[in-house]
């Protein structure tokens, strides 16, 4: 006999929160399915998209886990669902460190390479513009190691999670 037959058709809250209206592996699907999306899409906008969030980034990130939010749990909002869908992204979420871990090709497929942004002082505005990172951006990262010109900067390099990492020509002294 089904459980709701017990309770005249309608599951008393303690139990009507763990019954799922779709079989669990339809979750574990939906969830795959929406984060391998979001890595392509997310992978093809660029670095900056990971470490240099802009107010409007932010906002594109927070809408981006709003709308996809429905295609996961197919408009089930029991816990088990949740609980379903968060052990999922977290599984494929480490699977995918794993991956990138024990394999150089997969890491550059999925993250990409680090990215030469200045060399010896002479800005490369080529990979910038290719980076969606503008000059400002560049800059101020140069000011926060310290340095106030590109002519004292050996090597500015845009890492994989999107920070600008800047080392300078000589060092620098410390301030008195």
């Amino acid at each position: 006999m089904p459980i709701a037959a017990l309770f005249d058709g309608a599951l008393p809250v303690g139990i009507s929160m763990w019954k799922t209206v779709q079989p669990w592996w339809e979750f574990v699907l939906r969830g795959l399915l929406v984060y391998g999306f979001l890595l392509i899409t997310l992978r093809l906008t660029g670095k900056r998209q990971v470490g240099q969030l802009a107010p409007f980034d932010l906002v594109l990130l927070l809408v981006l886990s709003n709308s996809v939010q429905n295609s996961m749990n197919a408009g089930d909002n029991t816990v088990a669902s949740g609980f379903i869908l968060v052990g999922t992204l977290l599984a494929v979420n480490g699977l995918m460190g794993w991956i990138t871990w024990r394999s150089k090709r997969a890491e550059i497929l999925l993250e990409g390479r680090p990215q030469i942004l200045v060399h010896n002082g002479v800005m490369d505005e080529r990979i910038l513009a290719a980076e969606r990172i503008t000059q400002h951006e560049l800059m101020a990262s140069v000011r926060q190691a310290g340095l106030s010109d590109l002519s004292d900067v050996r090597v500015a390099i845009l890492e994989n999670n999107g920070r600008i990492n800047v080392i300078a020509k000589e060092p620098i002294a410390p301030l008195t």
